[in-house]
């Protein structure tokens, strides 16, 4: 959950016309974020599948904008302005969760890699 808030957050404060309203709202729109993607985006994905094979996958950007749009219009602290604002923070909150998931490792605890040669 705290991934998904620091990347609504920094989301929000880069993609114009998507707006949050303090940290109450950011922790609920993470919360819901996580929700939604566990419920709604399978049965969005599975029911959009020929779109998305049609167009080689690229469909899910839409889908992902579409999550994001709903738990916008669920909650009255967070608001997108226009469906281009809501793909492109779609994106910027995938790209951070991602980053961010990679630096902390399956654990839960940030995790630093070293490579030892041996001669």
């Amino acid at each position: 959950m705290l991934i998904s808030a620091l990347s609504l957050w920094l989301a929000s404060s880069i993609v114009p016309g998507m707006h949050i309203e303090g940290l109450g709202s950011l922790a609920l729109s993470a919360l819901l974020l996580g929700i939604v993607n566990a419920i709604f985006r399978p049965l969005a994905i599975f029911l959009t599948l020929p779109f998305t094979i049609l167009t080689l996958g690229l469909f899910l950007f839409v889908v992902n904008a579409a999550m994001l749009g709903l738990v916008a219009w669920l909650l009255p602290g967070f608001t997108i302005a226009s469906f281009w604002s809501a793909l492109l923070g779609s994106l910027v909150v995938s790209i951070v969760g991602t980053v961010l998931s990679w630096m902390i490792g399956p654990h839960g605890k940030y995790e630093v890699l070293a490579v030892r040669r041996k001669y």
